[in-house]
């Protein structure tokens, strides 16, 4: 059972990290390559930049509950939250249109 998670390739949780800005103030963010991917894939949706999309997302937080003691956990939470939705409407039915 575990060979599907231990053998994945080592470029999924090597750690990269990217510089940009939030909310004027130039930062870094390091997370794993494949939850910059998943950021990557919202961000598209949104139709915005990554940067853009994290920095909304800074903000909202920010209105919402202050400042976030630990902004890249809540950023993987949000790559987990993506895929769930997204597993979710995979299982959904599909209706057939009239």
């Amino acid at each position: 059972m575990c060979q599907i998670f231990a053998g994945q390739n080592p470029e999924r949780y090597e750690t990269v990290t990217r510089r940009l800005r939030l909310n004027g103030q130039s930062t870094s963010i390091r997370l794993e390559r494949t939850f910059w991917r998943i950021l990557d894939q919202i961000a598209t949706r949104e139709g915005m930049s990554t940067p853009a999309f994290i920095s909304k997302l800074h903000s909202e937080v920010l209105e919402l509950h202050g400042e976030a003691r630990n902004f890249t956990s809540l950023l993987r939470c949000a790559c987990t939250i993506h895929l769930d939705k997204d597993q979710a409407a995979d299982s959904l039915p599909m209706v057939a249109a009239e």
